[in-house]
């Protein structure tokens, strides 16, 4: 390879699903992002996040509950108050994972939460930083 490959951004993450509904109504009415496709061949929902996407998937077997999909995945938001969005969330039973921290990601230094959706995935809901 002469040139090693650059990465520019997160394009996709899968996550599997045991209540793919529950899964997708936390995606779509807690978090906000839309829906744009299904591919019921598969079971998988693909779901909007800013220029990525979030897919959903039926899982196929049963996991222990101590079967991590994945130990977590970031989401970029737009917000001027963390600290107001956590309690959104707690108000909605979303368990919220300790108080914003400054954490480093992919735009730098920023306040980030971790969240659990209902299917236990842990998310990272850190903020986007300021246009100027």
């Amino acid at each position: 390879m002469d040139k090693p490959l650059k990465v520019a951004e997160i394009d996709h993450v899968v996550l599997r699903c045991r209540d793919i509904e529950r899964a997708l109504a936390f995606y779509v009415r807690i978090l906000g992002m839309t829906e744009e496709r299904r591919i019921e061949q598969l079971g998988l929902i693909q779901l909007r996040a800013g220029r990525s996407m979030v897919d959903l998937i039926a899982a196929r077997t049963p996991r222990s509950e101590d079967a991590l999909n994945v130990d977590h995945v970031c989401l970029g938001i737009e917000t001027g108050d963390l600290n107001s969005v956590a309690a959104q969330l707690r108000a909605e039973g979303v368990e919220v994972m300790g108080d914003p921290v400054d954490r480093y990601g992919a735009r730098g230094v920023g306040k980030s939460i971790y969240v659990r959706d209902p299917e236990g995935n842990v998310i990272e809901l850190k903020q986007m930083p300021s246009v100027s």
